[in-house]
């Protein structure tokens, strides 16, 4: 079996919308795919998807984003899956179809190659009983739009080997997605038996006529739906029982579980009730296209977890994680030699960009005072020293805007003393962009305090001394032309 970094090209088979998604996830994540499909117009509608997926990834990742793969829409199953090194079949869930097909995928691809079904349900211990190497067959089962939800659902079958779960699971994390490894084969896993049972409920409450469509969906989206997407429901509920907690809720809410709420016994899928679910959902789409929705819903999840990545929570994490994982493949290195100090080097974050695509005002503010809080530690007046009852204030800050700064892009800040006495410390920030070119600066005069009397005061002798010894080492570079720069119109 090979291993996620020999793993450069993927076949897909089955284009529909999971298909699809793949191609995208798969593609923008950096690997080359080879993709069939029976369909006619299978490019066609691939390249509408990877549209779609591109202007979200670059929403949610911008420059950090590595080089596309190639997608080739492939002219045989055996074209799309000889030369792969992993395969994702996402065929209709019918099962003798895809037993069929995994037996002619198995048979045209080359020995120890993974092959992924991404199914919704179906069990993989049936999906794999046809095949001459079940060990290396798994579920990956993806969530729509695939090329941005996250989850992805690994189950093994009885002959699936841990080293094909594992990964299945290593290369979905490359992608940027948070795989679930579904402990007890089961049908339909774990996140599509939660959705079915809603799913039923909504059916019974649009047959009995208590709701419609749109009435059911602003239950969910001005709800529940909006905790789901981050705390889920047994850690929503866990709150709801205040201090006491889950053992708390149980005992006030438990009693609700005996009445007559629900009815998870599907209801009867009638002509009828297909009409009226229909014509429900045409009138709640209110004339608006399948791509314009598609739009609005990816800018949706891209807001929602951007803001999640703020937090460092949830799917909101998953994304953290993986764009620190393709800075790291971007690091900006640092420079050596005498000159100004380097003490910042990122990446511009999503929730740093404004309405024209390029990191707002607040944002280069925020960079420049992280910067300051660096120079702060390097001199012994961090933290802990502010703990102590001492700081720096800044008291006046310039800033100057010269060029762009788009999102993902690498900016590195440096830093040159300009001047200090016993209680100023006068610094110039620049920051460059990964050509060097200088994007924005910043000066600024700190006063340093004895917090407690809330007045200036000398720093301590540590800290002066670790002061004077920069200011020495730079006092011999040239000063920045724009410093001591004023803003104003010049006299007419």
């Amino acid at each position: 079996m090979n291993d996620i970094s020999t793993i450069r090209t993927i076949g897909l088979v089955g284009g529909g919308v999971i298909g699809a998604g793949w191609a995208a996830r798969f593609a923008l994540a950096g690997y080359d795919v080879r993709m069939f499909d029976p369909d006619p117009e299978i490019g066609r509608k691939v390249d509408a998807v990877l549209g779609n997926a591109r202007r979200a990834q670059q929403r949610l990742l911008g420059a950090l984003l590595p080089p596309e793969g190639a997608v080739h829409i492939a002219t045989s199953l055996a074209d799309a899956v000889e030369s792969a090194d992993f395969i994702q079949e996402s065929l209709p869930e019918v099962e003798e179809l895809k037993q069929r097909v995994l037996a002619q995928i198995e048979a045209a691809a080359r020995p120890g190659v993974v092959i992924g079904s991404s199914t919704s349900g179906l069990l993989p211990s049936r999906l794999q009983s046809g095949m001459a190497h079940p060990e290396r067959f798994v579920v990956g089962h993806p969530f729509n739009p695939v090329y941005l939800l996250p989850l992805v659902e690994i189950c093994g079958g009885e002959a699936t080997s841990q080293a094909t779960k594992d990964l299945a699971t290593a290369l979905y994390t490359s992608c940027g997605m948070q795989p679930l490894q579904v402990r007890v084969e089961i049908d339909g896993f774990i996140a599509d038996r939660l959705l079915e049972a809603l799913w039923r409920e909504a059916l019974w409450l649009v047959n009995d006529g208590v709701a419609t469509t749109a009435e059911i969906d602003d239950a969910i989206r001005y709800g529940a739906g909006l905790r789901w997407s981050f705390m889920g429901t047994f850690l929503t509920y866990r709150l709801a029982g205040g201090e006491a907690g889950m053992r708390h809720f149980l005992a006030q809410f438990g009693p609700a579980l005996k009445l007559p709420w629900t009815k998870l016994v599907a209801c009867e899928l009638t002509d009828e009730l297909t009409d009226r679910v229909a014509a429900q959902s045409d009138e709640q789409a209110a004339g608006i296209g399948l791509r314009a929705y598609e739009q609005k819903r990816d800018d949706c999840l891209v807001d929602v977890m951007t803001a999640l990545k703020a937090n460092d929570f949830a799917s909101g994490a998953t994304l953290k994680a993986h764009a620190e994982r393709l800075a790291a493949r971007q690091a900006v290195p640092e420079t050596t030699g005498e000159g100004p100090l380097p003490l910042l080097s990122t990446h511009v974050d999503a929730a740093w960009i404004d309405y024209n695509g390029h990191m707002t005002e607040w944002a280069y503010l925020k960079l420049f005072g992280d910067t300051t809080d660096a120079l702060l530690a390097r001199i012994g007046a961090g933290l802990d020293y502010v703990a102590a009852g001492h700081s720096f204030y800044t008291v006046e800050t310039h800033l100057r805007h010269l060029g762009q700064a788009r999102l993902g892009e690498a900016v590195r800040v440096t830093t040159q003393i300009l001047g200090a006495d016993a209680k100023r410390l006068h610094i110039f920030h620049a920051m460059t962009g990964a050509d060097g070119a200088v994007i924005a600066t910043a000066e600024q005069m700190l006063v340093h305090v004895d917090a407690a009397a809330e007045r200036s005061a000398a720093m301590l002798p540590a800290v002066a001394e670790a002061v004077a010894a920069l200011a020495a080492a730079h006092a011999g570079l040239e000063r920045p032309a724009a410093a001591g720069r004023s803003v104003g119109l010049p006299a007419a």
